[in-house]
């Protein structure tokens, strides 16, 4: 059974960093499935941030998508050893505030993690 288990949310002031972690299981290895990040804000739908799809190319086997508002600023890598997915996560806005969740296929989703940036 697929397990999403995300972590290492929690309260930052704007201009400050946190690194998110989503441990998967239930699978021998993630290495070739797509993973990603979504966000829900309060009162607001569940929206894309960033994604990472194997094409098995190399050096850089995975293909790499951000929302526009967080290039530059957000960075989606995975240990494939450890079969987690991470969001680092910098140069944090208030409007970054939200619950972040880890979803892969887009069928399995974690239980999100509470981000709040203050002003």
């Amino acid at each position: 059974q697929v397990q999403l288990v995300e972590s290492g949310g929690g309260l930052v002031r704007a201009g400050g960093s946190l690194k998110l972690s989503c441990a998967a299981s239930g699978r021998p290895s993630y290495s070739s499935y797509a993973m990603a990040w979504f966000r829900q804000a309060p009162g607001e739908g569940r929206k894309f941030v960033a994604g990472l799809s194997y094409t098995g190319n190399k050096p850089n086997p995975d293909n790499i998508l951000y929302e526009d508002s967080v290039k530059g600023r957000f960075t989606i890598s995975r240990d494939n050893a450890k079969n987690t997915v991470y969001l680092q996560m910098n140069s944090l806005k208030p409007e970054d505030t939200a619950v972040y969740y880890c979803a892969t296929g887009a069928t399995y989703w974690g239980q999100g993690t509470q981000v709040t940036v203050s002003s």
